[in-house]
């Protein structure tokens, strides 16, 4: 029976080039000569330090274009509130979501039924295996998926005959 995988993956290794890609930048660049600007990273775990808030938002821009050019959607990341470190130094911190959260999924499921495709939807942890007849039927759920559901990146995987 012919079936795929629908999960929400991230290189943790692209991740990585592109902080060391803004933090090389940021060292570089005029504007941010002598500031304490720089992006930590902690697995999936992003924290943007600057002087002021600014700097801080200029560094989420960087960020944002080093992770886009390495092929990382950035609709997965979910960036936090700033808060203010010693003297008037602020910090963020952006966390970079992986696997499909159980509503999502849930919300995967609940569309392919109302829309009477004839396929069959089960949660498996993180990922949602999708499973049908005929390989036509797994391609027009691909396609269902990817137009209903634009809030969050999805890859289909596991394309099995």
């Amino acid at each position: 029976m012919p079936s795929f995988d629908i999960v929400s993956e991230v290189d943790k290794q692209e991740v990585k080039n592109a902080v060391e890609q803004v933090n090389k930048e940021v060292s570089t660049r005029f504007d941010f000569k002598g500031s304490d600007a720089r992006v930590e990273q902690a697995e999936y775990v992003l924290t943007l330090f600057a002087d002021d808030e600014f700097k801080l938002d200029q560094v989420q821009e960087v960020l944002n274009a080093k992770l886009i050019k390495r092929g990382i959607d950035i609709k997965c990341m979910e960036i936090g509130k700033v808060e203010k470190v010693s003297g008037n130094k602020v910090k963020r911190t952006a966390t970079i979501k992986t696997g499909l959260e159980s509503e999502l999924a849930k919300k995967i499921v609940k569309l392919y039924k109302d829309n009477k495709l004839k396929v069959q939807a089960s949660i498996q942890g993180d990922s949602v295996r999708v499973s049908g007849a005929k390989r036509d039927t797994l391609q027009e759920a691909i396609a269902l998926a990817k137009k209903s559901i634009s809030d969050f990146p999805l890859q289909f995987n596991n394309f099995r005959d």
